[in-house]
């Protein structure tokens, strides 16, 4: 599958089947996120891989008890380890850098023919303590992984020209 493939198909995805993530596969959706570019290419980050059945359910719990994560066979915890760099234009590095390399495995696991579904709504200091995060990180997403039980609708765009100007704002 092409990119531009991937990016039409991606879906937010939160039912999974039992089936297995085959290791080629997940180190293919892992080679993709350490591939991202970041921020003076400096890779602050770290990616926590959970397969255990009841991790993956204590992630669950601390993510306002979303159950499909727990029922993905792999949920991915994106960590910054460096959450107080900003960039010279004001925004944090590891916000932008993290929502790189993250959309770089939600692509990668589309045109692969898995599902992901990225989780902001979760406690920083539950998912920290559950996964033994220092203190001075910040865990920025978390994405379960699998294959897909159901097939998710396209949610409505805005039209390109709703988004977009020329020149000037």
């Amino acid at each position: 599958m092409d990119v531009s493939q991937a990016i039409k198909e991606r879906r937010s995805v939160r039912a999974y089947n039992s089936k297995e993530i085959p290791e080629e596969t997940l180190n293919k959706l892992l080679e993709s996120a350490r591939l991202a570019p970041s921020a003076s290419n400096k890779q602050q980050w770290k990616f926590i891989i959970v397969r255990d059945k009841e991790t993956r359910k204590a992630l669950s719990n601390a993510a306002s008890n979303q159950k499909f994560i727990a029922d993905a066979p792999v949920v991915i915890a994106a960590v910054s380890t460096n959450p107080e760099r900003i960039m010279s234009c004001t925004v944090p590095a590891y916000a932008v850098d993290l929502a790189i390399a993250v959309d770089h495995i939600t692509l990668q696991a589309a045109a692969l023919g898995l599902g992901s579904c990225w989780i902001g709504a979760f406690s920083q200091e539950e998912v920290k303590k559950i996964l033994n995060v220092p203190d001075e990180y910040k865990v920025v997403s978390l994405l379960p992984v699998g294959y897909p039980s159901d097939s998710p609708v396209p949610k409505s765009r805005k039209l390109l020209n709703e988004i977009i100007s020329y020149e000037t704002f």
